[in-house]
Order: structure tokens, then C-alpha cells, then sequence
């Protein structure tokens, strides 16, 4: 643009920065994409000092948000960030800006990946301007959040993992919540579901009563603890499954959750039949249905787990063939998840490969510890009569 070259031969600089400022203002409401190309191009020639060029592409990119129209903002944002990238070290703060507008419109078109990608653009660790920690850290949970939308966990963890570095410095109540939140949700996508549940879980106790605490609605309290419960459910049964069962069975606000009555059997170790599986797999999100490396489900291997653990509460052995029907498989599929549970320590018990039959071991260590206090309590009572008696005080007892 002519008007530009003519601009740049000025000597005086305060009246050089004046005319630019006048030029930009009528290129910005003309909401021509070339027109505020070609400023772009002319402010990174070698014909406007760095000096000149920075304070002009800060006001540039302040204004372009308001002034410009969607497509058109896109696109010169676009534009803008190819030209300043080879030279991003002496223009950071509006390549910063730059690209959490652009995030922005990218969010609104639900093009999270890319947006994701946007944010990640910008150099958190620059020795060149001075960034705080909330900041580092409010922008890696969004670029978390914006990957997850996206289902993509495993880059959502790279960037939570950096807010870990972070978050114990956190003073905003709000920023830890959101924290929390996106931990919890990238552990479930992950389908690391005893994790996720005992983070769910944390977030559900969330207390707004502190006047510094994040109001938290009872619709998202509710949700919270609804997905620890889904969670935990989904979980490899085990010990530590079951004592978060029992904290979630114990909660008095679980009691008015839809999912309760199907959280009440898998407590109460009771078989969980097809109807009521098929009923609850309804409320599950789609990596929580994904099928695993077996070819099932998570949900049918988490039931078939679980149904196995109910059926060592009711028998001392069966045979395959019986638990097989038992769990809705074949017999050579209920000793394989048998054998790996059994492994893992999460069942005990013992197989009869030649009889095919699967042999149960009774826990007797808390009837044990029961007949052990019984018989001190009767040493103890007969140690006082006998003691009462050499004394010569009578005790009458009755029978």
C-alpha cells in the first residue's frame, strides 16, 4: 500500500507512530482481509524499526477482535501468527494474544484439537518475558480440557502433568477445582477407574461454605459423585475397590442417586444379572463401552469380575462348565479370568485343572481373631474368680 511506503519515509518518530495509528484505524473498519494482511507484511519489512513495529502490532492485535468479523479475524489471526512465527522471540506478547483469540474462535466452532493446539503454541517457559505460575497454570488445564473435548487423553495428560508441577502454589480456589476436575476426568478416559472414582469422589465434597471457595452447584456435586460410583463400578474387583465401595455405600447423598440400587448389589458382592448390567450400561459414555484387548467390554469384564467374587462368597468349589453359565461365558473363558485374578491377589483360591473345577479359599481370619478375644476374655474372668476365691470371698454364679 502506498500510503504505508509513504508512512515509513517520516524521520520524525512520534509522528510516524501517529500516522500509522490513523492508517490502522481505517484499514480495521474497512474489514478487508488484504488490506490488514499487507499492514501486517509492512510492519515486518525492513522498513519500520522494531520499536515502531512492536507497539503497532500490539495495538493491532488489541483491536482486531472487536473490529474485524469472524472469518475475517480467522483468518488474518492465521496470517498474522505464519508471519511473527520465524521472529516470535521479539514479538511474544502479541503472538500470546494472538493465539488465545484465535483459541477462542476455534472453541465457539468446536474445533477443540486445533484450538488445543493453538494454546500450546504459546512459550510458557520464555526467559524473555516474565509469565507467573497461575497463568502457566490456568493455560495448561485448558489445554488439557480442550484435548480431553477431543478425546484425547494421552496429550490431556502431558499438559495436567505440567499443572501438577503447579498447582501447589495455587491460591485460586477456582483454577484447583477445574484442576481437580480435568485430573479426574483424564484418569477415567484413561480407563484408570479406581483413581478416577476416589477423585470424583473428592470433587463431590467439594465445600462451598469458605468465602473463598468456588460456588459449586448441587447439579455438579450430584454429577461428580454419580461418576465416582460409575467408576468404582467399572474398577478391577479388589480390596481397594471394595473399600471405596463401602465409603460411596456409606454416603447418605449416594442413597438418592438413580445408579444406587445397582451400586447397593455390586457392595453387597450379590450376582448382577443381564437385565440390570444392560439397564446401567445405558449411562455410560463411549470409552467407558470401549472393548478391551479380550474382546469384551469394560463393563462385562468389570460384572464377570464381580460376579466371580460374589460366587466365592456363596460356594466352597464349582466347576467351570457351572460358572461359566454362572457368568454368561464359556468354560474356558471363566478359568482364564479366574487364573488372572487369582495372580493378581484380587481372589482366593485354587485350580483343578485335571476335575476342571475351581476351589475357593474361606477367609477364617476374622473368626479366628474372634475366637482368640472370646478365649481371653474367659482366661481373664477365670483368673479373677480363682484370685476372689483364694481370698475367700465367694462368688455365686448362675448357670
Amino acid at each position: 500500500m502506498a500510503t504505508l511506503d509513504s508512512v515509513a519515509q517520516l524521520t520524525d518518530q512520534k509522528q510516524k507512530i501517529e500516522q500509522y495509528r490513523l492508517l490502522l484505524n481505517d484499514i480495521l473498519a474497512s474489514g478487508s482481509r488484504q488490506k490488514c494482511q499487507s499492514f501486517v507484511d509492512h510492519m515486518l519489512s525492513d522498513a519500520v524499526p522494531l520499536v515502531i513495529s512492536r507497539q503497532l502490532l500490539q495495538a493491532f492485535t488489541n483491536e482486531i477482535k472487536e473490529k474485524l468479523s469472524r472469518d475475517v479475524h480467522k483468518d488474518v489471526a492465521t496470517f498474522t501468527l505464519d508471519k511473527l512465527q520465524p521472529r516470535v522471540v521479539s514479538y511474544e506478547e502479541q503472538v500470546t494474544a494472538i493465539r488465545e483469540q484465535l483459541a477462542d474462535l476455534l472453541i465457539d466452532e468446536e474445533d477443540w484439537n486445533q484450538a488445543a493446539k493453538t494454546l500450546a503454541g504459546i512459550d510458557l517457559d520464555s526467559g524473555m518475558r516474565q509469565v507467573d505460575d497461575e497463568y502457566k497454570l490456568k493455560q495448561n488445564v485448558r489445554i488439557a480440557m480442550l484435548y480431553l473435548e477431543d478425546d484425547d487423553a494421552v496429550n490431556a495428560e502431558a499438559f495436567i502433568k505440567k499443572a501438577a508441577t503447579l498447582i501447589a502454589n495455587c491460591k485460586n480456589p477456582e483454577l484447583e477445582l477445574q484442576y481437580k476436575s480435568c485430573y479426574a476426568r483424564i484418569l477415567d478416559a484413561k480407563r484408570r477407574f479406581l483413581e478416577a472414582a476416589t477423585r470424583y469422589y473428592d470433587l463431590s465434597q467439594s465445600s462451598s461454605g469458605a468465602a473463598d471457595a468456588p460456588k459449586v452447584g448441587e447439579e455438579e456435586l450430584e454429577q461428580a459423585l454419580t461418576s465416582a460410583v460409575t467408576c468404582c463400578i467399572l474398577a478391577s474387583a479388589g480390596p481397594q475397590r471394595s473399600r471405596v465401595l463401602a465409603n460411596l455405600y456409606k454416603d447418605e447423598r449416594c442413597a438418592r442417586l438413580p445408579v444406587f440400587p445397582f451400586l447397593e448389589k455390586v457392595y453387597l458382592e450379590r450376582i448382577l444379572r443381564r437385565q440390570e448390567v444392560e439397564s446401567f450400561s445405558q449411562g455410560l459414555k463411549s470409552h467407558q463401552k470401549a472393548v478391551t484387548g479380550d474382546g469384551t467390554t469394560v463393563l462385562e469384564k468389570a460384572v464377570m469380575e464381580h460376579n466371580l467374587a460374589a460366587a466365592s462368597r456363596l460356594y466352597n468349589n464349582i466347576y467351570f462348565a457351572e460358572l461359566g453359565q454362572l457368568l454368561g461365558v464359556t468354560p474356558a473363558q471363566a478359568e482364564s479370568v479366574a487364573c488372572r485374578m487369582i495372580a493378581e491377589e484380587r481372589l482366593k483360591g485354587s485350580v483343578d485343572q485335571v476335575d476342571g473345577l475351581l476351589c475357593f479359599e474361606t477367609d477364617t481370619e476374622g473368626l479366628q481373631q474372634w475366637d482368640e478375644q472370646i478365649g481371653l476374655v474367659c482366661n481373664r474372668l477365670n483368673t479373677i474368680l480363682e484370685s476372689a476365691a483364694a481370698k475367700g470371698l465367694g462368688m455365686p454364679i448362675e448357670v
